[in-house]
């Protein structure tokens, strides 16, 4: 997305977290059925007080999961792969992916942003959008312990809406 570009509220969400407000620009582009869905459980509030349960300093910060364990997800069906090439799309800093288990066909609702670029995701797991506005609010996120990077009593997210619906 160029500078010149004006944002598409229709691909556009609003993150509110507690240490402030952080825009992301979806890329129907390059995975539409995860923005899709996103989008849907956006607009049922699914994410809402949603914790981020898996923190993992200078890699990224997980959430979507509403047991907060890492294991849930919505009631929506699991996603198909939209893997982009490197060439494409890679795993920069606020870029947004999609979680999975060890089936490539098994996304649903939890995501997570990057922290620091990361190589080793590119082409394994879905991206589906880019924060634009906010990394700072992003890089307050309360950190996990250990390799597992699950934090105790962590951060939440207040909301997450599609601009179009925010206004």
């Amino acid at each position: 997305m160029s500078e010149t570009t004006t944002p598409d509220p229709e691909n556009t969400l609003i993150l509110e977290l507690e240490h402030g407000t952080v825009t992301i620009a979806l890329r129907p582009d390059l995975a539409p059925k995860h923005v899709e869905q996103i989008k849907t459980l956006a607009r049922q509030g699914f994410y809402n007080d949603v914790p981020f349960h898996r923190v993992i300093e200078g890699f990224m910060a997980q959430g979507g999961d509403p047991t907060g364990t890492g294991r849930g997800g919505s009631e929506l069906p699991d996603i198909e792969a939209e893997f982009s090439q490197p060439s494409v799309a890679r795993f920069q800093r606020g870029t947004c992916g999609m979680a999975r288990t060890q089936d490539p066909n098994s996304a649903n609702s939890q995501f997570f942003i990057m922290f620091a670029p990361a190589p080793s995701l590119d082409g394994q797991y879905t991206i589906w959008g880019q924060v634009t506005a906010g990394m700072d609010a992003i890089d307050k996120i309360k950190r996990g312990a250990g390799m597992s990077g699950m934090v105790q009593g962590p951060d939440k997210i207040r909301s997450l809406k599609v601009a179009s619906d925010a206004a």
